[in-house]
């Protein structure tokens, strides 16, 4: 089912080198990492020298010049085999593609080829531990001084914040305005003021870092400002119409080896006196699952289609596709498990990894309940 699809000969491609990388350089490692909760250098490596982050960017910054629906598919299938470091690959669009948008000439020059060649990712912060879901209602401050912003305040829950070289911060010039104060920052390490934080211990993802990041009294050049003042809750936004579809496909990845495990323990796994493939009961289950993965990826292409057919409004996609898609992976890793009976509960197979991951996908890139809210605004339109 997954090569049935209406492919370019370059996304095909781009598909088949991903799909490649990762099964042969960065599979054999990840229940390591998964187990220490460590970072796999090894297959952020991989995936730079095969230049899979520039699929993103347009050629004149060195990227590939490919599309949402291209992010997407390797998005896929890096998380076919690590959700972990899919996540962490994606944090790079999901930092860098706010200064592809709205970043002056001289800030795209600055990262946009480094980050294309995997010299330096990127990580994105707007959450704080009072401004999740309420995004606009965050607390960290930037007050201009002359030509610089000083910025105090924490973030919660940034995805590669401690590995990140440029990172995109959403900080308030004015708590009152909520969304139209809210200001994006490009932050670096090192920068006096700016420190990493604690890193969270995880269910699932352990490979990819979660991290709080804290700023005191930190400085930050006008020049190092995104766009203009109040104009970061609009950049944030926009962002996630197409990170959130590369956020189903994680899903989607996740979904489809949780069903390709199953269907290959039915197909071995003896009891009666015969494969437990064999039981309507098994062959329900499977079907359902094969469904829901079918019907995620369908609408994770669509979404991401739509957005490279350049059509507007795509915000009510975006935010359907993500939340059916993660449901549809929570779900079918969950099934992938009770398939496995005992073993499924157990260390020893991976259905008991994929359900841990697929659960951060109802929640990261915006809750499922927050997709629920956005798509009913834009069906209502409120």
């Amino acid at each position: 089912m997954r090569d049935v699809f209406d492919l370019t000969d370059d996304q095909r491609a781009i598909r088949d080198l991903a799909r490649t990388i990762a099964r042969e350089k960065i599979a054999p490692r990840v229940a390591h990492h998964d187990e220490t909760e460590t970072y796999p250098e090894e297959a952020m490596r991989a995936i730079a020298e095969a230049g899979l982050y520039g699929v993103w960017l347009p050629e004149e910054y060195g990227g590939s010049g490919m599309d949402c629906l291209s992010l997407s598919l390797v998005e896929e299938e890096i998380a076919y085999v690590c959700a972990a470091t899919g996540t962490n690959y994606g944090s790079t669009p999901l930092g860098g593609l706010p200064i592809l948008f709205a970043g002056t000439d001289e800030q795209k020059k600055k990262y946009l080829p480094r980050l294309a060649t995997g010299e330096i990712t990127a990580a994105y912060a707007l959450s704080e531990s009072g401004a999740g879901s309420d995004a606009a209602g965050l607390r960290t401050r930037a007050v201009r001084k002359g030509d610089r912003y000083v910025l105090n305040g924490s973030k919660q829950w940034c995805s590669n914040g401690d590995h990140a070289g440029v990172l995109t911060v959403f900080a308030t010039v004015d708590p009152a305005k909520r969304a139209k104060g809210i200001t994006a920052f490009l932050i670096e390490p090192g920068m006096p003021g700016f420190a990493v934080g604690k890193k969270e211990k995880k269910m699932g993802i352990r490979a990819s870092p979660t991290v709080a990041l804290h700023f005191t009294d930190c400085e930050v050049p006008v020049e190092q400002r995104l766009g203009e003042e109040g104009e970061g809750f609009t950049i944030a936004m926009s962002t996630l119409d197409i990170t959130r579809p590369a956020t189903g496909a994680l899903a989607v990845g996740v979904a489809q080896a949780a069903l390709d495990a199953a269907v290959g323990y039915a197909k071995e796994r003896q009891q009666f006196g015969q494969p437990i493939a064999a039981f309507q009961g098994i062959q329900f289950m499977l079907a359902d699952m094969a469904m829901q993965v079918h019907a995620a990826r369908l609408m994770v292409y669509y979404c991401a289609r739509q957005y490279d057919a350049g059509l507007k409004g795509n915000t009510l996609e975006a935010s359907m596709a993500k939340c059916f898609a993660a449901d549809a992976a929570m779900k079918v890793a969950t099934d992938a498990v009770q398939v496995f009976g005992g073993y499924g509960y157990t260390r020893e197979f991976p259905v008991e990894r994929f359900m841990r991951d697929a659960k951060i996908m109802q929640i990261y890139e915006g809750t499922n309940q927050i997709q629920r809210v956005v798509v009913a605004r834009e069906l209502l339109g409120g």
